[in-house]
């Protein structure tokens, strides 16, 4: 029978071989020790979502020739970059309208290296949004997603071929969204600090789940310095969906159209009138408006029975119907009062195609 004095020294001589051990092991290999206590979170990746979307993203390669009976008719005066997106397996791809616009030429390059000379379906310069379709099997179409459940802070993904370089992908989040920032008629801009680049017109902007939430359109710029960083501009998938589908089945956006142009008026001109908040001065009048016995001066307060407090909200709901749908407006004219009268909307007619 082992003695006490024996059965000691061989547990500590167990506990210094041990100890000896586990510092070898924490010495070259301290990644197997956890000496946080719980687990440690693996790193951040959205490879999922890249591999998801990406392969929808396409490069586009646009060409000017020179025009005929000039020195050098026929030959490329112009070459341009931009990105596209698929978002049918029929070949439907959505861009970008300045990325196409002054072309002869577009080649679009896919992901898998594949190229096509596409058709031109129509174009919505009013959205900054242009539709083509190229003829190949087995295309890869992106998920579309939903724009009105986004918020600031999300995380976000560009994909395009910026600078030419085909499949770039850059990451940031949702700054803002509901942006207005003059470039186009209707606009709703996702504002993103993801890097948009030369090149990234057109491409996605796609949230974590590699689903398309917006085109990418445009970066901030100034005219004396170089762009900031940190500001680019998305135009949002649930207003790319209703353009895409006028073009697929129209070739152009019908809207409507009341004939009217205006500015806001603010509140404080308006309470001089005996009217409640900020309200539409017209300033031209012409076509349906003209019709309803509308003038120049008239303060619209109401379309419909809602309350309009600007032109921009105004020209949407207007925009929103279609033609030969009768609106109801109500308004102030100063001198006279208030006044109602219904107007018969034609469609909105198209501009810079």
């Amino acid at each position: 029978m082992k003695t006490p004095w024996r059965v000691l020294a061989f547990v500590a001589q167990s506990s210094a071989f041990g100890l000896a051990v586990a510092f070898v092991v924490v010495l070259l290999r301290p990644d197997l020790v956890n000496l946080g206590g719980g687990a440690q979170a693996p790193a951040t990746s959205y490879a999922s979502a890249v591999n998801a979307s990406a392969p929808a993203v396409v490069s586009l390669r646009t060409a000017r020739l020179g025009q005929r009976g000039s020195l050098g008719a026929g030959m490329i005066v112009d070459q341009g970059l931009g990105s596209g997106v698929i978002i049918s397996q029929d070949g439907f791809i959505v861009t970008n309208w300045h990325v196409i616009r002054d072309a002869d030429q577009v080649v679009v390059q896919l992901a898998d290296g594949r190229e096509a000379h596409p058709r031109f379906v129509g174009a919505d310069p009013e959205t900054e949004l242009a539709l083509l379709r190229v003829d190949l099997p087995d295309l890869p179409a992106i998920r579309l997603g939903r724009s009105d459940t986004l918020e600031i802070g999300d995380v976000v993904l560009a994909i395009g071929n910026a600078y030419g370089l085909s499949q770039s992908v850059t990451s940031g989040i949702v700054s803002a969204t509901g942006r207005g920032i003059g470039l186009t008629i209707f606009e709703n801009f996702i504002q993103t600090d993801a890097a948009i680049n030369i090149g990234n017109s057109g491409g996605a902007l796609v949230n974590t789940r590699g689903e398309l939430i917006g085109i990418n359109t445009a970066r901030f710029a100034t005219l004396t310095r170089s762009p900031p960083e940190g500001i680019g501009f998305a135009i949002p998938v649930n207003l790319v969906r209703g353009v895409m589908d006028e073009l697929i089945e129209h070739g152009r956006v019908v809207r409507g159209w009341l004939g009217v142009d205006a500015w806001d008026l603010p509140g404080m001109n308006a309470a001089a009138l005996g009217i409640s908040g900020p309200a539409v001065e017209l300033v031209q009048v012409a076509g349906p408006a003209a019709a309803a016995g509308l003038i120049a001066g008239d303060i619209i307060t109401h379309i419909n029975g809602e309350r309009m407090l600007s032109k921009d909200q105004a020209m949407n709901r207007v925009a929103g119907l279609r033609p030969g749908d009768h609106i109801q407006v109500r308004g102030h004219r100063p001198g006279a009062g208030v006044f109602e009268t219904v107007a018969v909307l034609e469609e909105r007619p198209a501009v810079g195609r």
